[in-house]
């Protein structure tokens, strides 16, 4: 599996790591059970932080992509192919675009919709 990064791409690094690696299975260039490299191998030889590899494994992982078996390596998910379809930000995106247009019909204004929400991702634990 080759990765390559691109610097001046608009897409933030983790994000790029994470669509590249999905790619590769969706492709087939890895499949189920694949050891993928250390957070450190592929920060230092992609010479990206390593908190940004970290970053795209933990999304990957918890996409149910790859999994991390403790010592012994992170490796290709079983159902990773199944699995890289499902776009938790996309959700994310929608679920909260179709919050704020009924927010702002019922005459709530982007200052008090911002407000409300800083508000609760600090204090409520839904």
């Amino acid at each position: 599996m080759e990765i390559v990064i691109d610097m001046e791409d608009s897409a933030p690094l983790f994000a790029q790591l994470i669509n590249q690696i999905k790619e590769a299975v969706m492709k087939g260039n890895v499949h189920p059970g694949d050891a993928l490299p250390p957070i450190r191998q592929l920060a230092n030889d992609l010479e990206l932080n390593n908190k940004t590899v970290a970053k795209a494994y933990r999304l990957l992982e918890r996409d149910s992509i790859i999994q991390t078996r403790g010592y012994r390596g992170t490796f290709v998910h079983p159902d990773a192919k199944d699995n890289c379809d499902f776009d938790l930000n996309a959700l994310v995106s929608e679920r909260l675009s179709e919050t704020i247009k009924q927010l702002r019909e019922s005459g709530a204004t982007d200052s008090e919709i911002r407000i409300a929400f800083g508000e609760i991702m600090k204090t409520r634990n839904l």
